[in-house]
């Protein structure tokens, strides 16, 4: 019994709508509250606000940063890192994310913890695992800033770096072979990676044209991170389906964006994360914190051009970064940079799942999608902010948490 119902695909909020859940399905959606046949189970929630389950596009279950993550590597297995991440997987369910998307992890955690998620060992949203290809010293090469003796050690384990046409298909071939939903590349340098640019392009045309075309052939998406605009043009140019970050994006990406339905996450949360951090001495290598100070400040504001411009945006955190839990602040931020609150919602629900390719089961409240349902106490229309005040959480007709 839901006293306000967004259903993720009309624009007007219902009152006093009930929701019917058989199983993991959503099997009716009706008027009025309706009184229970026998043995149903009739939940309260009219005092709140109902929406379907959230979905962030981009985040790292598997880590979360602080002073110790350049050095956690040295000291933790990957065991280590699972059972720690656990917490920060129903961490995020109970803020109302039923879904996400994990951008990359060491170890192929991420396509562990979907089979975690999917098997129900662990609380946790469902899981689109990626599956990542970086170029040797981008964004995505863990040896950045090792000494020779170790980046030389390390560098058979680096099983996502290629370079040219060739390596790349490999690449991307044996990401397939390991069960990814979506391929992610670093299509410009990064914040948090130790190499001196965060914004250089590091894929040529044609090796960001073969990622494409060698992801479409298995029917996986591309997704890409970037900040840089040179990087950006040629990932759109090559048909990647979605931009993350996008800090330095120009007009004529924009333009491009539209013309070609390239999604946007936005990733505020992050930007504004390690910008605030960035004024911590000792917090970041001294590498990465001039990166921080320059480029996390500013994705609000390119969200803000981009959104009104009419480019479509999916919702994306990038926590693992910023603490995993969070997630939510995302909507308070989209909202400062000037979109509707319904919109910002529909970012997370059936823009997110249209991304995601899963729009036929996530993303909406309509009978035969999955039963993930959200609620928050009073009108989160008229008060963004109760995003951070979820009461109600169901994924998969399971009650996970509950007035």
């Amino acid at each position: 019994h839901c006293g306000t119902l967004i259903d993720g695909i009309g624009d007007t909020p219902r009152k006093e709508m009930t929701v019917i859940v058989d199983g993991e399905k959503i099997v009716g959606v009706q008027p009025g509250y309706l009184a229970p046949a026998a043995g149903d189970k009739v939940i309260d929630l009219k005092s709140a606000t109902v929406t379907p389950g959230w979905i962030d596009c981009h985040v790292h279950i598997s880590s979360e940063q602080s002073p110790q993550r350049y050095t956690d590597g040295f000291f933790l297995n990957p065991a280590d890192y699972a059972l720690r991440a656990t917490g920060y997987a129903k961490k995020t369910l109970l803020a109302g994310f039923t879904t996400v998307r994990d951008a990359g992890s060491a170890h192929g955690l991420n396509l562990s913890f979907r089979k975690a998620a999917a098997a129900g060992w662990i609380e946790s949203p469902r899981i689109y695992a990626a599956g990542g290809v970086a170029t040797t010293g981008g964004h995505g090469d863990g040896t950045n800033g090792y000494n020779d003796q170790l980046q030389q050690l390390l560098a058979p384990t680096q099983t996502n770096i290629a370079n040219g046409p060739d390596e790349i298909r490999r690449v991307v071939r044996q990401r397939y072979k390991d069960g990814a939903d979506v391929i992610k590349i670093a299509a410009t340098g990064g914040v948090l990676s130790l190499s001196k640019s965060g914004d250089a392009p590091l894929f040529t045309v044609d090796e960001l044209k073969t990622v494409v075309e060698t992801a479409r052939d298995y029917g996986l998406k591309v997704m890409a991170h970037a900040h840089g605009n040179e990087g950006m043009k040629r990932a759109v140019l090559a048909g990647v389906a979605s931009i993350e970050h996008g800090t330095y994006m120009s007009d004529e990406v924009i333009a491009l964006m539209k013309e070609r339905g390239t999604y946007y996450v936005p990733t505020i949360s992050a930007g504004r994360f390690v910008a605030e951090k960035s004024k911590i001495d000792g917090y970041f290598p001294p590498i990465v914190r001039p990166k921080a100070a320059a480029i996390g400040p500013l994705i609000q504001a390119t969200f803000q051009r981009a959104y009104e411009a009419g480019v479509k945006i999916a919702f994306g955190t990038d926590q693992g970064v910023a603490p995993h839990g969070d997630n939510a602040q995302e909507f308070v931020f989209m909202v400062e940079a000037g979109m509707p609150p319904m919109a910002a919602l529909k970012s997370a629900t059936i823009e997110a799942a249209k991304l995601l390719g899963a729009e036929k089961e996530l993303g909406s409240i309509e009978p035969g999608k999955f039963a993930d349902l959200v609620a928050v106490p009073g009108e989160i229309l008229a008060d963004i902010k109760l995003v951070s005040q979820v009461s109600f959480v169901m994924k998969n007709g399971t009650v996970f948490k509950q007035p």
